[in-house]
């Protein structure tokens, strides 16, 4: 509710400025399944260490337009993340710096709904550099990947709690996990699962 209020209150600040665009109301056929790679899992302390996104169309997960994105490594990268992403500073030797991480962003997704797995996460996190810099937020709609697994699985099973581990979703549906806890293979990962339940084969329980 917070978030609605929030791009309800950006969307009549900023709507006739040069990013009106985005909060215009989406009527294409994609979506964008994205995901950050983060020192920590605490929005208010974490930072990214990179971007990964990739569009998808109908049935297709359209790979050739993507966004692999690595900033510039942050004071806070220590081992205990690295552990996590194995992402070490010398991989982000070339990243650059927030401000065009976020312009390649906001041109890439524009106003298209936003697909992740915990995909408020990634949007709190985008949206924390995003606010102080543009004034708002990201104002797409979000799809939760386990939301629509755990619709689909719930309605064909009967009682019981459905198990909402990204592995165990990518077993179910028996797709494989392109170099996990990298924000592109999760990215696609991520695509390849929602392609896979809204024209695939529901999965069993």
């Amino acid at each position: 509710m917070l978030r609605k209020f929030k791009v309800y209150k950006e969307r009549k600040q900023h709507r006739d400025g040069p990013y009106g665009h985005l909060f215009e109301p989406y009527d294409g056929d994609e979506v964008v399944s994205l995901d950050c790679e983060t020192t920590s899992l605490d929005v208010k302390e974490a930072e990214i260490l990179s971007i990964g996104a990739v569009r998808i169309k109908g049935r297709r997960v359209k790979t050739s337009e993507r966004l692999d994105i690595k900033l510039k490594p942050p004071k806070s990268l220590t081992g205990d993340s690295i552990v996590i992403h194995k992402i070490r500073a010398m991989d982000l030797s070339e990243g650059v710096e927030i401000e065009e991480a976020l312009e390649q962003v906001l041109e890439f997704v524009g106003n298209r709904p936003i697909l992740g797995y915990y995909v408020n996460f990634d949007i709190n996190m985008l949206d924390k550099f995003l606010r102080p810099r543009y004034g708002f937020g990201l104002p797409n709609k979000a799809i939760e990947l386990s939301h629509v697994y755990h619709d689909i699985v719930k309605w064909k099973s009967i009682g019981g709690d459905v198990d909402l581990r990204f592995d165990t979703i990518a077993n179910k549906l028996n797709l494989p996990m392109l170099e996990r806890h990298t924000a592109l293979g999760d990215a696609i990962t991520v695509a390849l699962m929602y392609v896979r339940l809204k024209f695939g084969e529901a999965p069993k329980p």
